[in-house]
């Protein structure tokens, strides 16, 4: 392994929330920064999401984009046509494909790594050290492997669908990210079986699963049927005077369009959705009494029940001087701060985290607690939280 190099910092993920971290750190003049992401191409959103409707305004995809001065030199000096005057021309009050907004990060993306204080590492961080404040950092690299020193290790490093187990043998389990993009479900059915898929949920992603599923239906695979476990009724967020009530767990954009004119009790039963959903109240603890009632006849099943942290690096801390063990690091996160304390409630020092795994802690003006998730949202916590690290 070669000597150890320094850097002001290392961010680990290439997504909307790295992409935000590198952007605000150039922008601070901190030093040089090492990116590591295993391919650069903006994170999920492009690889799982393009065809996901948006739950946000066209205009924050603009806000985030022009939020710092390198990610505006990077648009000024990127040649045209490009995802930014693309992007710019959608009707800005309206939601969109995230298809859109991947290629705006890809091409910011593009833009920031060609800057002369970015290291681009196109590989995986394997492990971290701590020891005096500074952190060593192993990257594994196709070209080798690296170490690279620093006091600021920002882990931007995502979440993917929870997946429980499912329940019985005789089920199929059908990821979320493939019932989210209907080119590719489309795939997964055979389209001459009668086939019975079980949604469980009632979230964003669980009603764009019903929409996928019943406009499959309704086009090339005429004996699908879909069974809906849902625990409580239908939420919407709400506009209020001068905020939204349930701005990060209610229903928006397309979602809440095909819910509100098909998904409601009163709606269900003589829409068209209602051709082909059946669903099934599991509310006031009758959960286990459906499932067991109503699962046999399934053939497939979709858990839109939120999503889960991808694993860290192993963390470790060497305590300088003493002959023991390094002693493996239990990250629990602050959503104030966006950093870290041990399993002994001590401060993680130069460890901070952003985006879906490691959100912002938002508290509305009924006292609600949400976690901000969302292009826009990831850059306002960062701009308010890393002149702190």
């Amino acid at each position: 392994m070669a000597l150890p190099q320094r850097c002001a910092a290392v961010v680990v993920g290439a997504g909307p929330a790295g992409l935000a971290v590198v952007g605000n750190l150039l922008e601070r003049q901190v030093g040089r920064i090492a990116w590591v992401d295993p391919c650069f191409e903006a994170g999920r959103v492009n690889k799982k999401y393009r065809e996901v409707p948006s739950n946000t305004k066209v205009s924050f995809f603009q806000a985030y984009a022009t939020a710092v001065q390198p990610f505006r030199t990077v648009i000024s000096s990127t040649p045209i046509p490009n995802a930014f005057l693309t992007i710019s021309k959608l009707d800005q009050n309206k939601t969109c494909t995230l298809d859109h907004a991947a290629d705006m990060v890809r091409a910011l993306t593009d833009g920031i790594v060609g800057m002369d204080e970015v290291d681009q590492c196109v590989g995986t961080v394997t492990a971290a050290t701590l020891e005096n404040s500074r952190w060593t950092v192993s990257i594994r690299q196709t070209s080798g492997d690296i170490e690279i020193e620093t006091t600021r290790l920002i882990m931007c490093t995502g979440s993917s669908p929870t997946n429980l187990p499912i329940p019985l043998s005789t089920m199929n389990r059908l990821d979320l990210d493939v019932v989210l993009k209907p080119s590719e479900l489309a795939t997964r059915l055979d389209r001459h079986t009668p086939q019975t898929v079980a949604v469980v949920g009632a979230s964003h992603s669980a009603i764009l699963a019903l929409l996928n599923l019943v406009q499959l239906a309704r086009s090339s695979h005429g004996d699908l049927r879909i069974k809906w476990f849902t625990r409580h009724p239908l939420r919407y967020a709400e506009f209020m005077d001068g905020w939204i009530l349930r701005d990060n767990t209610g229903l928006k954009g397309l979602a809440a369009e095909f819910a509100r004119q098909q998904l409601e009790d009163d709606r269900l039963p003589k829409s068209e959705a209602g051709r082909f959903i059946t669903k099934i109240d599991c509310g006031d603890g009758q959960e286990a009494a459906q499932f067991d009632a109503h699962f046999p006849s399934c053939d497939h099943i979709v858990h839109a029940v939120g999503y889960t942290r991808d694993p860290l690096p192993q963390l470790t801390l060497r305590e300088a001087g003493k002959a023991e063990p390094e002693t493996l690091l239990q990250p629990d996160f602050d959503h104030e701060t966006g950093g870290f304390y041990d399993q002994h409630g001590r401060v993680i020092p130069g460890l901070y985290g952003a985006g879906i795994a490691f959100p912002a802690k938002v508290v509305d003006p009924l006292g609600n607690v949400e976690y901000a998730v969302g292009f826009w949202k990831f850059m306002v916590f960062l701009k308010r939280v890393i002149p702190g690290w």
